[in-house]
């Protein structure tokens, strides 16, 4: 198990870094930087954790997308337009989270 959660928070750093890479081209505050790879590392470990009797893509898109929705409240309020890009991202980068992680834990 230490190791599911070990390489679940690898692939959320992974996730993470990448994430970042737009938003430091649009200079954004680092506060949202932040904000936005923990959030990645969060995914990733709880990907790694969680049993849910559903696809393991389908999981990793759900866990991300629940962990971002109370972001989405800040975000929304501020740009409302940014919300698009933000759940495309965060689509991408969970489905591939997701099925990198059953690849290489599968039984």
């Amino acid at each position: 198990m230490r190791k599911k959660i070990m390489f679940g928070v690898g692939l959320g750093i992974i996730a993470g870094l990448i994430d970042l890479v737009p938003m430091i081209i649009q200079d954004l505050p680092w506060n949202a930087n932040l904000s936005a790879f923990s959030m990645w590392v969060i995914i990733g470990f709880l990907v790694s954790v969680t049993e849910l009797k559903i696809n393991e893509i389908l999981k990793s898109i759900l866990i991300a997308f629940l962990v971002l929705f109370p972001n989405l409240f800040i975000i929304g309020i501020q740009n409302p337009i940014s919300i698009f890009p933000i759940a495309i991202m965060t689509l991408l980068l969970s489905s591939i989270l997701g099925f990198v992680f059953w690849k290489i834990t599968k039984k």
